[in-house]
């Protein structure tokens, strides 16, 4: 197959089935880290630039800015050479080194902010950063990815649709919450096209979206310290909070029982999909979403002395042996 654009290579038809994770359920991880950015945020990067474009508010000669805390950069970074618009990004100490290395080497400047905001994060500082670059240059594009309709539509029209197509009325659908535009173009898919599905929307401890308590957080890609504009908490929606202990343990579980290295994201996932086994149908089909692979983690979430650092409470966690299904 012969494609025109890097960008163009969006693989949304490939799942991979994880026998025994929970006992009489097939459990199916959605990959979406099988493309040129490494992520599902490929998706959501081509609808943010082609929805200012549309609008004529993103032209040639004009900077695009951005909040990320590494896989949007890197997929922007992705688009934005290709079509020739320079890029900021805006992102934190949580952000992976490999992350900030691919959007540097892909053309972008990268900032990267330090002060943590009242709730324990950084996004408040991230967006502070921008709209002060915004007040100083009027030729700056924010795409706003917290507050754009863009990020919902391509997840509803894409994502969600890809699941349906391929394998029907799931049972149950695990969705990571981060700016929510995949959570939320899930739940209105699903909910006109499949009511039978049970969309679960899964966060970190710490994450203040669904009103949790606001609190430190370490693995980048889920979770926020304000909610996005976009998330709307539907009736019907099943809501899941995970520690990042279990998050850690969790990717662990799976590399080492499956031979799949999985992001922190994907772990926070999983978890919530080993929570609620007891309530899950068996001889059920469950769908989880992983947005990006392991690579970017290896020094963290899979490295023994960061974790033995940050998380010194739960030090078992760096045991290499595979945990037992639920």
């Amino acid at each position: 197959m012969i494609y025109d654009s890097a960008s163009d290579i969006v693989l949304d038809n490939v799942f991979v089935r994880l026998p025994g994770f929970v006992p009489r359920v097939d459990v199916l991880l959605k990959l979406e880290g099988l493309n040129p950015a490494g992520s599902i945020k490929l998706k959501t990067a081509l609808a943010l630039i082609e929805s200012a474009e549309s609008t004529g508010l993103l032209r040639p000669g004009r900077r695009v800015i951005e909040s990320s805390s590494g896989n949007l950069g890197v997929a922007l970074a992705t688009v934005c050479a290709a079509r020739g618009y320079p890029l900021s990004v805006v992102t934190d100490p949580n952000a992976a080194r490999q992350a900030i290395r691919l959007m540097e080497c892909l053309g972008a400047e990268v900032v990267e902010v330090n002060v943590r905001d009242p709730h324990g994060g950084y996004l408040h500082t991230r967006l502070d950063y921008i709209r002060r670059r915004l007040a100083e240059d009027a030729g700056l594009v924010w795409l706003n990815q917290y507050a754009s309709p863009a990020n919902v539509r391509v997840h509803r029209e894409r994502t969600a649709r890809a699941v349906h197509h391929e394998l029907g009325d799931v049972d149950a659908l695990f969705v990571g919450a981060g700016t929510t535009g995949t959570l939320m173009g899930c739940v209105e898919y699903f909910a006109r096209h499949s009511p039978r599905t049970r969309v679960v929307g899964v966060d970190a401890v710490g994450s203040v979206t669904f009103g949790g308590l606001p609190g430190p957080r370490r693995i980048p890609g889920i979770g926020a310290s304000r909610r996005p504009e976009i998330w709307a908490d539907r009736d019907g929606l099943e809501k899941v909070q995970v520690s990042e202990a279990d998050t850690i343990a969790v990717c662990r579980m799976v590399a080492a029982r499956y031979g799949l290295l999985v992001g922190g994201s994907t772990g926070t996932v999983l978890s919530a999909v080993r929570r609620l086994a007891p309530v899950l149908a068996p001889g059920g089909t469950v769908v989880a979403v992983s947005p990006d692979l392991g690579d970017k983690y290896v020094d963290t979430v899979y490295c023994d002395a960061w974790v033995r650092d940050h998380y010194p409470e739960t030090s078992d966690l760096t045991a290499a042996q595979p945990v037992s299904a639920p």
